[in-house]
């Protein structure tokens, strides 16, 4: 058989418990318990005790970095509802111990005098009583000669008794009072002693021997003729079980309390069992705020009534020096803000009414030119060039955009669309010694025959450096003059011009003395770099020729 359902009541009356206990446990206070600095280990261990005290509304696991400040502690104890922080710190002189009141103070400053250790304490019982079941309710704090009049004893009366929830006498569960931490004031030392008990009610008004039998232990019983003595004779067992009870321990239970014999309207005695840590604290001063106010008490300095009213003029006179800057930057971003919201109003305004004036800006108008093609204008730009340079036109057939191969220049520079006018003339064979020597060419001219066209040939070679500097030419070792008029081929941002595919190129003329090119110098190629490319070299350009 399955297990049977829950009924409807049982439902609500769980989901109900379960919202109870998450409001009360949002409404009780919480603590935050570490330590501020280099400490040492000792330290680090008393505030792993302290938080056993604490528990179980405090951070056991809390983890601590160096680079964590207060501020940062504060700004998650809102989320957190932590209404408590307990920070421990070390100077080179003393051990020092800060209770502060989220979120706006007060700050008590104590200085531990004396303290030990729960393993301490521990140790020196020979009879201890520590389980985990004890740390599942917050202690019972009990507050001993508080009731002084003075300012700092209440004060810290009221924020031991916000460390921990408070308890309705009349409604309370004595079963979850487990463990007490009792704080005690001594008027004539002003010191504090900060004891950790743990609570245990027995039975009393029975002799040793039933009590032993009703807590299931069996004692020895060979030294007895009959049982009736070990239930009548009030005998002594051993030294550890001795009686400590007294009318300062022994009261009458309102309920039944957790324990055999603990029945409710019967006698118990309530033994308390210290089980650390412990500690010894004076009280130092009193801050306001989170100890960065004024001081309300000091054990050890005391200021005069002047000297208290004018420190708290001053900061006074401080804060509404920050209270008036503070208005004025709010009335600067309004100021600047006002201001966008008016130049953003004026744009606007002025794209409304451009679109208004030049209407639908989207739409196309008809009535533009078409927009030429970039084939045509390159034509054209090529063309006009053509004009400036060379003063003609070109030839219908011919197409400036695409390249041409280039040609060897004779040495008088002449182009194919001058003719010297010793060209022109018939020239007759020579004849005999007396006939004039022909004009030398550069390296890598030859001549044709009777046409006079020149073109790349067989180079003419065995010219002596005598010769080159009696016709007026430069030696092979010097570098010849480069020629600083611009090139169709070569002009910038241009293309090369190209014969079109199928036409004949015109044979070229000898230049003759009345050409306007006939005293240029020959172009000169450039140097073979290392990686195989040849650099022609122009007026102010560099161009690469091909691998």
């Amino acid at each position: 058989m399955g297990r049977p359902s829950k009924s409807k009541n049982q439902k609500k009356e769980r989901a109900a418990a379960l919202h109870q206990a998450q409001q009360e446990f949002g409404t009780v206070p919480h603590s935050f318990v570490f330590h501020r600095g280099r400490v040492g280990r000792n330290v680090r261990q008393l505030v792993t005790d302290v938080r056993r005290v604490m528990e179980p509304y405090t951070a056991r696991a809390l983890t601590v970095r160096k680079s964590n400040s207060l501020k940062d502690f504060v700004a998650v104890a809102g989320p957190l509802g932590v209404t408590q922080f307990l920070v421990f710190t070390k100077s080179s002189s003393s051990i020092n111990f800060k209770l502060f009141r989220l979120p706006g103070g007060p700050t008590l400053t104590f200085k531990v005098m004396q303290y030990s250790l729960i393993r301490d304490v521990v140790s020196s019982l020979r009879w201890h009583r520590m389980h985990e079941q004890q740390f599942t309710h917050h202690p019972l704090l009990v507050l001993s000669n508080f009731g002084l009049q003075q300012i700092q004893v209440k004060l810290m009366a009221t924020m031991f008794q916000n460390m921990f929830p408070s308890i309705n006498v009349h409604r309370v569960n004595l079963n979850s009072i487990k463990r007490c931490l009792l704080i005690t004031y001594d008027t004539e030392t002003q010191l504090l002693d900060f004891r950790h008990y743990s609570v245990k009610v027995v039975p009393v008004g029975v002799s040793k021997g039933l009590k032993k039998l009703l807590q299931e232990k069996f004692p020895n019983m060979s030294r007895f003729e009959d049982i009736s003595e070990l239930l009548v004779k009030d005998v002594n067992l051993s030294e550890s079980e001795a009686e400590q009870d007294g009318t300062h321990n022994v009261l009458e239970l309102p309920q039944a309390y957790a324990g055999r014999g603990n029945m409710k309207a019967q006698q118990s005695a309530v033994r308390l069992t210290e089980i650390g840590p412990r500690m010894t604290l004076q009280l130092i001063k009193v801050e306001e705020g989170l100890a960065q106010g004024n001081v309300l008490f000091h054990s050890f300095v005391h200021k005069r009534e002047e000297e208290v009213k004018e420190m708290l003029a001053r900061k006074e006179a401080k804060l509404r020096l920050k209270a008036e800057r503070r208005r004025k930057q709010e009335a600067d971003v309004e100021r600047k803000r006002r201001q966008r919201e008016a130049h953003r109003e004026r744009s606007l305004a002025g794209i409304r009414r451009k679109q208004q004036q030049d209407g639908d800006s989207d739409a196309e108008d008809p009535g533009a030119p078409e927009q030429p093609d970039a084939a045509e204008q390159s034509e054209e730009s090529d063309a006009e060039y053509y004009r400036q340079e060379l003063g003609q036109e070109p030839d219908a057939g011919e197409s400036l955009s695409q390249p041409h191969q280039e040609e060897a220049t004779p040495l008088g520079g002449c182009t194919p669309t001058e003719t010297p006018a010793a060209a022109q003339q018939p020239q007759a064979a020579p004849h005999g010694p007396q006939a004039a020597p022909h004009r030398p060419h550069s390296a890598g001219e030859t001549e044709e025959g009777e046409t006079g066209t020149r073109g790349t040939g067989e180079t003419e070679e065995g010219k002596t450096g005598a010769r080159r500097a009696a016709e007026g030419k430069p030696s092979t070792g010097e570098p010849a003059p480069r020629d600083s008029r611009p090139h169709s081929w070569a002009r910038p941002g241009g293309s090369r011009r190209q014969q079109p595919q199928g036409a004949q190129r015109p044979p070229r003329e000898a230049p003759g003395p009345g050409s306007s090119r006939a005293a240029a110098r020959p172009k000169r190629r450039g140097q073979l770099l290392p990686k195989g490319k040849t650099i022609f070299r122009r007026p102010k350009r560099t161009t690469k020729g091909k691998r």
